[in-house]
């Protein structure tokens, strides 16, 4: 709160305020101030003080008091007292700048208006000409309109503009933010889409895919270690423990939502990688086409750090273990399948 002897500068307005008194050291009874400047903007414009009775001293230039439907000339040494809840105007009568003592009484809340115009002055939400940016003139109207408003339109249409302002201004922050966490999400995230054909049954396929805990035994040395209470089925739980050519050792917890044998497994993660697979397996002849869909979230700090500049790093991390995966699937499929018939044979 500025105290007596501190300047509010408001260039766009053409004022500077010298605060002498204020509502704190007067108990609430008197805001005392000496304004200078030429004044523009909406300080041209018709307004009220609706509790506060205003009293003018001109000291230096002339000063024009509308009020009444009357204008009224005020030189150096005369004053004038505009009444509570009367509507009026003030500009300079004469050329160049002037210097005029205004006191209010009571002091209300007026010089905490003056200082957030003179804050919308620093961050550059006053134009030019003059006249508050649409959300901070409707800030203004909503914390103070009770004490100091435009004289037209009503101030019961004023508040109801500046609500509507506000809340329009208020969804479009909400849209902005998130479309900016869109965007840091869409940093984060890796689309990743692989695809090959395995030499092996698409049933024998399906079921080392579908079932995480034989990835260790093919899937090497990506896959570490998987746990899991049971056989695949929608809404099996796993959890993985596996690394790729980056330093770095990843844990996560995947759930099967769909199980379709022997073309579907999709499931989500959660962990250090969060995200969605989705395996789709098409019988080629005696060939099985393999796809995968990989959408994942970086949640591992590290992992967030690296995203995106690393990019392209770890991009070449999943190549790496899905070559891996590549190299291992297809033995391990037609071993399983081989081994299928010779039991179904004897």
């Amino acid at each position: 709160m500025a105290k007596p002897g501190d300047v509010l500068e408001i260039p766009e307005l053409g004022l500077r305020m010298l605060v002498l008194h204020t509502g704190e050291d007067t108990g609430g009874e008197l805001l005392d101030i000496e304004v200078s400047g030429r004044p523009r903007g909406f300080l041209g414009q018709a307004h009220v003080h609706e509790h506060s009775v205003e009293h003018h001293t001109v000291i230096d230039g002339v000063l024009l008091i509308g009020l009444g439907g009357k204008e009224h000339v005020l030189h150096v040494g005369e004053s004038m007292e505009i009444p509570a809840g009367a509507p009026h105007t003030q500009r300079p009568g004469a050329a160049g700048e002037g210097t005029v003592r205004i006191r209010l009484r009571p002091a209300g809340k007026h010089l905490e208006l003056f200082e957030r115009l003179a804050e919308l002055s620093r961050t550059g939400q006053l134009t030019r000409s003059g006249f508050p940016r649409p959300v901070a003139g409707a800030e203004l109207v909503r914390d103070f309109g009770a004490d100091v408003h435009a004289a037209q339109p009503p101030l019961s249409v004023q508040q109801s503009l500046a609500d509507a302002t506000l809340r329009a201004a208020t969804t479009a922050r909400r849209l902005e933010q998130a479309a900016r966490g869109r965007a840091r999400q869409a940093n984060r995230d890796y689309v990743f889409l692989d695809a090959w054909f395995v030499n092996a049954p698409i049933e024998a396929v399906h079921e080392a895919l579908a079932d995480g805990r034989t990835y260790p035994q093919w899937w090497r040395p990506v896959y570490i270690e998987v746990q899991s209470d049971g056989p695949p089925a929608v809404g099996r739980v796993s959890r993985q423990h596996f690394k790729g050519r980056l330093p770095y050792h990843l844990h996560t917890r995947s759930t099967i939502t769909r199980l379709e044998p022997p073309r579907i497994i999709e499931a989500d993660v959660e962990g250090d990688l969060r995200g969605r697979g989705l395996w789709t397996l098409t019988p080629d002849g005696d060939r099985t086409h393999v796809r995968f869909d990989w959408t994942v979230s970086a949640d591992r700090p590290l992992l967030r750090a690296l995203t995106p500049a690393l990019r392209p790093l770890l991009r070449w991390n999943h190549a790496w273990a899905i070559a891996r995966a590549r190299e291992g699937l297809e033995p391990y499929a037609r071993s399983r399948a081989s081994a299928a018939s010779v039991a179904t044979k004897t």
